[in-house]
């Protein structure tokens, strides 16, 4: 029987594999033309070893044809062979028709290795030689865009707009909005959003969208297109938390915590939810609530900074000072966390009258707080009651150096 282009692929499509062992076979009875489009479908089909031998044999019959070399180096980079095609690609003069191509993918090449400097050497060289080339213009802009210098590939892409409907197989207005929200312009990938949409929605592309305009400020309308989101995907967990921050922007607190607790239940394990919902439990008054959300927060992460900071704060406000001081025993953290709640732990210990501790924990924070003039006037008082004149002397006159006019300060200080 003999191999043509056709029986293969039929094979290729059914699961069997048999011409794999028939490919000499196949390449004594078919002309150069249907052994390269057999090496384009067999290779579209992820046999790029069997496409590559294909090559390999037209190669041999053309040693001349430029073409040929840089398919085959193309091939060898997919699937891993870098240093061959990187052989095969350097031995293809400048002079060659194809040299733009060499170029394009040695770019290709050293930009994916994060050579990136290099790979711009390649395209410049390349845009030298075809200036008008789409091809071109868009790699140059995806390098850009990979390097973070988002407002240099958005004018790329701008540029290659008009041509848009030469390059097919590419979403310019979806790369256009990426790039934009990317570089932090998120006004300006908002009509780009729109533009990309309309080849089709995708949960992805409706996040972005959803969250560039959140930045927009235009909350309402993030809301709508996240909710398009959990209609298509209600496993998309981020999408949960900045719809609830939206409505968290609308001041519609309530449901912006329905909208967490729907995450909460959908991925229990998301320290951030329960953040965000305890503080918007407090915003409702729901002071036992949040409570239990901070807890939550630090059950998942106890050196969870936010967490802890937050629950510290509702106790202080609720004057329990207890509490506070058996949370920073339970966490049991160290260094910048544990300077954090060192005011806190000084405050209730002297509203527990354990003023010897209260001292202790005062001395410990007052290096990492001496700009907040809250903590000073806290600590100055402490000082003064605790008979430690000259003490707060110093502290008075740090405080004296952050409100120059303060004549309550200035008066007290005449005084010690």
């Amino acid at each position: 029987m003999s191999m043509t282009m056709n029986e293969i692929l039929r094979q290729i499509e059914t699961g069997e594999e048999t011409w794999k062992d028939q490919i000499e076979t196949f390449l004594l009875e078919n002309d150069p033309e249907t052994i390269y489009q057999t090496s384009e479908q067999v290779a579209s089909y992820g046999f790029v070893e069997e496409a590559l031998r294909l090559l390999e044999h037209l190669s041999y019959l053309f040693p001349e044809e430029d073409q040929l070399v840089v398919d085959r180096a193309l091939w060898m980079l997919e699937v891993g062979q870098e240093e061959g095609a990187v052989e095969l690609l350097q031995q293809i003069p400048e002079s060659s028709d194809v040299y733009p191509q060499v170029l394009l993918a040695l770019a290709d090449y050293y930009q994916m290795t994060g050579l990136y400097e290099v790979a711009e050497q390649k395209l410049e060289a390349a845009t030298r030689l075809l200036p008008d080339e789409p091809i071109l213009q868009l790699a140059k802009a995806e390098l850009k865009r990979e390097t973070g210098r988002y407002l240099e590939a958005a004018r790329l892409y701008e540029n290659l707009w008009n041509l848009r409907d030469d390059l097919v197989h590419v979403n310019l207005a979806l790369k256009l909005a990426e790039t934009y929200s990317a570089g932090a312009a998120y006004e300006e990938s908002i009509p780009y959003f729109k533009e990309a949409l309309k080849a089709g929605e995708a949960p992805d592309v409706l996040f972005q969208y959803g969250y560039a305009l959140f930045q927009s400020g235009m909350y309402k309308e993030s809301i709508e297109q996240l909710d398009e989101v959990l209609a298509m995907d209600p496993d998309y967990y981020s999408a949960y938390l900045l719809s609830a921050q939206g409505y968290a922007m609308l001041e519609q607190n309530e449901q912006a915590l329905e909208r967490i607790q729907q995450g909460i239940e959908k991925d229990g394990f998301e320290k951030e939810y329960y953040l965000f919902a305890g503080k918007t439990a407090l915003k409702l008054q729901l002071e036992e609530q949040a409570i239990e959300y901070f807890s939550q927060a630090i059950a998942l992460d106890p050196e969870y900074i936010d967490g802890i900071l937050n629950l510290v704060q509702l106790h202080m406000h609720r004057e329990e000072y207890e509490e506070v001081i058996a949370l920073a025993e339970a966490v049991q953290v160290d260094g910048a966390i544990l300077t954090a709640l060192y005011p806190y732990l000084a405050e209730s210990h002297n509203q527990l009258e354990n003023y010897e501790q209260a001292y202790e924990f005062y001395q410990l924070a007052y290096t990492e707080q001496k700009e907040d003039v809250y903590f000073l006037e806290k600590y100055a008082y402490f000082l003064l009651e605790e008979g430690k004149r000259q003490q707060a002397k110093t502290v008075i006159q740090q405080l004296l150096s952050l409100q120059p006019d303060s004549l309550e300060w200035s008066a007290m200080l005449d005084e010690l």
